[in-house]
């Protein structure tokens, strides 16, 4: 999922409905429709529904929801300038992207790869609404190349939360039931290095649910976790700890034996007073904010101002941890984490070995 921490060119109050406008306008354009020289009928009618449910499982919500805002936000600007967003315009593209690296209104100017995303963002939408981007036309590439060349910068890295952190994270978790929960998300994400959006999207049994992202199955062993990832089916094994304060199977267990769940999603809301569950399925941002509140109170960092701290962690911080921490053989961290690449793998490791192998010396200096 595209994450967006930079804020994008302002526009002015009086364009919020706009936008709106904007949004509600891309949602009917992108619906999967009949041709016109096809008479409907009810079977028919019931596949153009199913298509579209295709169609918008294409991308996950998250990042159907970044497009619609980079298209809201391109079309306002076009407005802005006394120009249409459709059809797109290679030369008013070049345009835009300029503005977004070097704004003209004193808006604080956008990082490479935020362009980038929002590139991608309006070449999606312009092919749902049939229309043809080139984003190789030289009023885009060039443009683009020559941003990336000027204001390229190595990319900012969240911190690795490390084992001894998650200890004292957990720590500062009740016994109660929504704390049973939290010990569990954390000590699950942080072994089967998952990202927040596999976490929360894992049902007890295979096709529990729709909105399934995965499933998971408890052996003797350990967790077997099957998952629906953004790079497609894989399995993450989840070996039992050392000790059950730390077993992130021992603590799923518990979870799941005192909310007594035994179908459907997994890691589920609870009431207010924290002593029953109920049947809403947690969304990621719970544990992009579980994450900050116990690095506070377990005094992670303790050293800088608050504000930083929070800045410093998110939900990433969980899979770097895995990455950084594993003493294995680098490609089973890599299976671990689905990437496709040792690389990506590598982005991934905040403190590691650099020089294990030392091509100087095997060369024969």
């Amino acid at each position: 999922m595209p994450s967006e921490t930079e804020k994008s060119t302002s526009a002015p109050s009086d364009e919020l409905d706009d936008a709106r406008v904007d949004e509600r306008d891309q949602d009917k354009s992108d619906d999967i429709s009949l041709p016109a020289h096809v008479a409907g009928s009810g079977s028919l009618e019931r596949l153009v529904d199913t298509a579209r449910d295709y169609a918008r499982a294409a991308a996950s919500e998250n990042t159907l929801k970044a497009y619609t805002k980079d298209w809201a936000h391109f079309a306002r600007w076009c407005r802005m300038k006394g120009a249409e967003p459709l059809p797109p315009s290679p030369e008013m593209i070049g345009l835009y992207l300029t503005d977004l690296a070097a704004p003209t209104n004193g808006s604080p100017a956008l990082s490479v790869s935020t362009i980038e995303r929002r590139l991608s963002g309006l070449a999606w939408t312009c092919a749902q609404r049939g229309f043809a981007l080139d984003r190789k036309d030289r009023h885009i590439a060039t443009v683009l190349a020559g941003i990336k060349r000027k204001h390229a910068r190595p990319p900012v890295q969240k911190e690795a939360i490390l084992p001894e952190d998650i200890l004292a994270m957990v720590a500062t978790l009740p016994y109660d039931l929504r704390g049973l929960r939290d010990r569990a998300i954390l000590l699950l994400g942080y072994a089967g290095g998952l990202r927040r959006s596999e976490i929360v999207g894992l049902d007890h049994g295979k096709d529990d649910t729709p909105d399934s992202g995965g499933w998971i199955e408890i052996l003797d062993g350990g967790a077997l976790l099957t998952l629906n990832a953004k790079t497609g089916w894989r399995e993450v094994e989840i070996g039992r700890g050392s000790s059950e304060q730390t077993c992130p199977v021992h603590a799923l267990g518990q979870w799941l034996h005192f909310a007594r769940i035994d179908f459907g999603p997994i890691f589920v809301r609870t009431s207010r007073d924290g002593k029953k569950a109920l049947e809403a399925r947690l969304s990621d941002k719970h544990i992009a904010r579980l994450i900050k509140q116990t690095v506070l109170k377990s005094g992670i960092r303790a050293e800088l101002p608050e504000k930083e701290r929070l800045a410093l962690f998110s939900g990433h911080s969980l899979r770097a941890g895995l990455a950084s921490s594993a003493e294995v053989d680098e490609r089973y961290v890599q299976k671990q984490l689905g990437h496709a690449s040792a690389e990506m793998t590598r982005r991934y490791q905040r403190r590691r070995d650099r020089f294990r192998v030392n091509l100087t010396k095997a060369a024969g200096l």
